[in-house]
């Protein structure tokens, strides 16, 4: 299943959040996105649905194998961007928010390659 940037900003955010919180909530992700918790609401019922996170009884919110995958890969790029940009020259602030932009549009191809001149 192919998923909307949106939501790879939500899987993304809850894994940074999974690395700080000892458990996820809907209301964590509010918090650390400045959305409102409607909006929350309605993304965490579309990735329950869509298999990318598991939501307990006590609304503790955890990714599943694939959503980990994903978020996983889109923080993995958002590194790779960033860290590219500040050697670039820019600010680490600016390059942060560009990287966000940035992950989700190029292309496979487009990251490995900076990946790989990145790592070099």
């Amino acid at each position: 299943m192919r998923i909307q940037e949106s939501g790879e900003m939500y899987l993304e955010t809850i894994l940074v959040l999974t690395k700080k919180l000892s458990a996820v909530r809907s209301i964590d992700i509010c918090e650390e996105m400045g959305y409102s918790k409607p909006s929350v609401s309605r993304a965490v019922g579309l990735l329950k649905n869509g298999g990318f996170i598991t939501v307990d009884e006590l609304g503790h919110i955890a990714l599943t194998e694939e959503g980990r995958t994903v978020a996983e890969k889109i923080y993995n790029r958002h590194r790779i961007l960033t860290t590219l940009l500040v050697k670039l020259g820019v600010s680490p602030e600016v390059a942060a928010e560009d990287a966000c932009k940035m992950e989700h549009a190029i292309s496979d191809e487009t990251y490995a390659a900076m990946k790989a001149f990145i790592e070099k």
